[in-house]
């Protein structure tokens, strides 16, 4: 099941709300705890009936080892160790099996392995109960005492099929003590319709240009073609993630749960570095506070550690050579940058055009899990095409004009100018401000739903992470 659906929007939701609702009325969140629960388990077995006994499995043997972490006194590392292999064994298996006996193979090795189909969320939840066991273990958070609670936090539909990535210390009190204001769902609800405008009304109808050039016959087309398709793709998978998580962020907030922000206009960048503190916020973040410090961080072996991190963010997004070189190309452009123009006094647009153009150039090689594909699409993004341009590329530009516009607008922090234009300070402000985002509400919900009247199942891009 997915966010942007209809049945999920008028079926799915208003029966976890009613049903929520009526588990307020109970003293205390346990009622609710367990309303939330048993949804999120119907959400995730809609699409993953059987990976369903996973996911809980997964989070009894996390809540086992979390209560382990918090009774030993000695040997706390070797705890902490077994459950990190546990989590990561799990991870590997579903994950990485065929792609490590592939690999194997073409050494002449060759190993039979069973054709695991990946399930839904693994790596997000994966590495949320990572940083359950890390924080216990640290003792920034108490290991959680009821399974059902934990399950709770691992299991939570939100965010579960795509992110963010929660930290456990994030909502660990939210658990049991959280309140909701009407100002929580009144901002709760116009993120969500937010998110699934970006999703349905930009990054869908995004894929089809970025598929009708980059999915078919690559030797045909044209440079300009090429370019058009990566542009289209550079926009479509900003607009499908970050939709994915004001989506997320909002249905928490209606529900009392207080996510951080995964995305900050990561296109307004003016360098590589930058670009990976505004994307996938909780991704950089996990790797920065769980690997890259404690492997050193900047005090010693940088340029190694910077690397490593990098080659492992590859990973997570895939077990495919195009995603290890795709973070290990973004690794080596951060490490270069530390001793080069995040030194130097370069103008601002010069910086914000240099990134812009690597992100972009990055993503083509995101696109491609096949590499000879990607072999012949690189040729042709530099020139080396029968022509130019041909009438497919101009009528994609000009019969989707409006979309180009609205797509490249939304990237921009548009939210914010409107709130400093208008001020909040005052009560006149306040109100337009409020009307202003009813208005958008609806029309976004409206529009949102006459395109999804008859189309086609058009998955988020992170799930199959």
């Amino acid at each position: 099941m997915v966010f942007a659906d209809l049945f999920f929007l008028f079926a799915f939701l208003p029966a976890f709300a009613i049903c929520y609702l009526l588990a307020s009325l109970a003293k205390g969140n346990r009622v609710k705890n367990g309303v939330l629960v048993a949804f999120s388990l119907l959400f995730y077995a809609w699409g993953e009936p059987v990976y369903v006994f996973l996911l809980i499995a997964c989070a009894l043997l996390n809540w086992l080892f979390g209560r382990w972490l918090d009774k030993a006194k000695k040997g706390r590392g070797l705890v902490l160790a077994l459950g990190l292999v546990c989590n990561l064994a799990i991870l590997g298996t579903f994950k990485y099996l065929g792609f490590f006996a592939d690999l194997l193979g073409r050494f002449g090795l060759s190993v039979q392995v069973p054709e695991l189909a990946l399930p839904i969320g693994i790596s997000f939840y994966t590495f949320q109960s990572i940083s359950y066991l890390v924080d216990v273990y640290r003792k920034e958070s108490k290991a959680q005492r009821r399974f059902g609670d934990l399950l709770l936090y691992i299991s939570m539909f939100p965010q579960l099929i795509a992110g963010p990535i929660v930290r456990y210390g994030t909502i660990a009190n939210e658990i049991h003590n959280r309140h909701v204001s009407w100002q929580d769902v009144a901002d709760g609800s116009f993120r969500f319709m937010v998110g699934l405008g970006k999703k349905v009304i930009l990054a869908n109808q995004l894929s089809e240009v970025s598929d009708q050039f980059l999915a078919g016959d690559l030797a045909s087309l044209t440079t300009a073609g090429v370019w058009v398709g990566l542009l289209a793709f550079t926009l479509q998978i900003y607009f499908d993630f970050s939709g994915y998580s004001d989506m997320a962020i909002g249905i928490g907030r209606c529900l009392g749960f207080h996510f951080k922000e995964n995305f900050d206009h990561p296109y307004c960048c003016n360098s590589i570095t930058d670009f990976w503190r505004r994307w996938h916020i909780s991704l950089g973040s996990f790797f920065r506070d769980y690997l890259y410090i404690p492997m050193g961080g900047n005090r010693r072996h940088q340029f190694f550690n910077i690397l490593v991190v990098w080659f492992l963010t590859g990973m997570w997004h895939g077990a495919s050579w195009n995603f290890i070189l795709w973070g290990l190309y973004f690794g080596l452009i951060v490490a270069l940058e530390k001793y080069t123009i995040l030194r130097w006094k370069v103008p601002a647009f010069v910086l914000h055009l240099y990134s812009l153009i690597l992100v972009i150039l990055g993503w083509g090689i995101f696109y491609y899990v096949d590499f000879s594909r990607m072999t012949t699409f690189f040729p042709v993004l530099f020139g080396q095409a029968e022509s130019f341009t041909d009438f497919t590329v101009r009528s994609a530009l000009t019969s989707r004009f409006w979309l180009w516009v609205a797509a490249i607008l939304c990237c921009l922090p548009l939210g914010r100018w409107i709130q400093g234009l208008i001020g909040e300070k005052h009560f006149l402000g306040r109100s337009v401000l409020a009307v202003l985002r009813i208005v958008v509400a609806v029309a976004l919900l409206a529009v949102s739903v006459a395109l999804l009247v008859g189309a086609t199942n058009n998955p988020f891009i992170y799930t199959r992470f």
